[in-house]
């Protein structure tokens, strides 16, 4: 087999292999196995942008495009320093599982900036952003690519790329990214969509291992941002008890529970967790091992580690982040046989499926009531539940690899029946 020296990144290998393994589990087609181990296309792109000071800098901005057998490509955009081909080819391709697990039509890809937006004026945060987009201009399209808000970008970042796209184009073109602002074509229910998803799979778990969620439930979640925040809101919400929170600045430990209006006052004020008064402070790495019914790591990749995988105190692992288990955890923790796994690929994809929505509703400019969504969210979330417990049952395996199994199986499925051109 060809080796690729750009695709040496550990998160890429270890989402390859992850890949690998299911594939040849299933005896997938050996063609298919060859094209979908990397993606179909990536892009490395020079972004020069004006600070206020007058001093221009030049940071790397990335787009890998994965697989679009099954329609146009799919993903979002992070802005972090440590963005590298390596990891947004990883995203790309967990992107294109996604979509086809809860049967979008749809593919995977990803993209980034390798910079810190946090010291970044508004201003210079609108040049980099406006740059960029005209860097991957002839890349993204409604009918192509579509980006979406993801780490280090927000509603905001999507509304200039929405508008530089469309001041290139002539007219107004909504459709060319989701997670916009509701008032340029966003859809209702967008932004707390992937943490919505999170706890409606927690829920379809809980009931299948015959757990109660209720005032005694313990939830921890690591990484109270867009995913986390909105899970933990959610969670409160069904009656359960949040007992630890955390963000990059570390976290805060209360088993009598925390209240999330409570925590999202402080945030408001203070920016981070950091200091919060109702909880004993406590690291990011402590709050992966605290005692708890549901864990919810929901901040950045490879968290859950051959180091901390033994010491999980949860029933249910609920992944809101993307790969935030390495595939050593993931081995130990299958092993262990106490902790049901709800993989990222199934229990983070609310986000991808409401940016269908908002595409789906700006590709016809027809926009539906929040209720019809948060509904339309639910059943999907609770069909890819079902569909990929069924396999894990059917296949006697885990959780992830039916995960994989159901999403390999429709995209190869799709590929065979287009063919191979020419």
């Amino acid at each position: 087999m060809q080796h690729h020296p750009e695709w040496d990144n550990p998160f890429f290998k270890e989402v390859q292999a992850n890949f690998e393994r299911v594939a040849h589990a299933m005896n997938l087609d050996e063609n298919i196995f060859i094209r979908l181990r990397v993606p179909e296309r990536a892009l490395t792109v020079s972004v020069p942008f004006r600070h206020d000071n007058g001093k221009v800098e030049v940071v790397t901005g990335y787009r890998v495009q994965h697989n679009d057998t099954l329609g146009p490509y799919k993903g979002g955009l992070r802005y972090n320093p440590h963005v590298n081909m390596g990891e947004v080819a990883a995203l790309a391709m967990m992107m294109t599982w996604k979509s086809a697990i809860v049967g979008l039509p749809l593919g995977g890809a990803k993209g980034g900036v390798a910079i810190d937006p946090n010291p970044l004026s508004r201003q210079e945060l609108q040049r980099v952003t406006r740059r960029f987009t005209i860097e991957i201009l002839n890349f993204i399209g409604p009918d192509s690519d579509v980006p979406a808000p993801d780490m280090g970008t927000n509603e905001q970042v999507m509304a200039w790329i929405m508008d530089t796209y469309s001041q290139q184009k002539g007219h107004a073109i909504p459709g060319v990214v989701t997670g916009k602002p509701i008032d340029i074509g966003g859809s209702l229910g967008r932004k707390e969509a992937p943490g919505r998803g999170v706890v409606y799979a927690i829920i379809a778990a809980a009931e299948k291992i015959k757990m109660k969620l209720d005032s005694k439930t313990r939830v921890a979640v690591q990484g109270f941002g867009q995913v986390g925040g909105a899970a933990a809101k959610k969670m409160e919400k069904i009656g359960c008890k949040i007992v630890a929170a955390s963000d990059h600045t570390g976290g805060i430990y209360n088993p009598k529970g925390l209240k999330y209006e409570s925590l999202m006052a402080y945030l408001a004020t203070n920016k981070v967790i950091k200091g919060y008064p109702e909880g004993d402070p406590i690291s990011n790495e402590a709050l992966l091992e605290v005692e708890c019914d549901v864990l919810i790591p929901a901040a950045i990749e490879r968290v859950i580690t051959k180091e901390n995988a033994k010491k999980l105190k949860c029933r249910i692992l609920a992944e809101g982040a993307n790969g935030p288990t390495t595939n050593e955890a993931d081995k130990m923790i299958r092993d262990r046989g106490d902790i049901f796994v709800i993989p990222d690929i199934l229990a983070n994809a609310g986000g991808v499926i409401v940016s269908y929505f908002e595409w789906v509703q700006d590709l016809q400019n027809l926009f539906w009531k929040e209720k019809e969504i948060n509904h339309k969210l639910w059943e999907m979330m609770s069909d890819a539940f079902e569909k990929v417990y069924a396999t894990a049952q059917k296949e006697k395996v885990d959780m992830r690899t039916a995960a994989l199994m159901t999403a390999i199986r429709k995209v190869s499925t799709a590929m065979l029946t287009r063919g191979l051109y020419p």
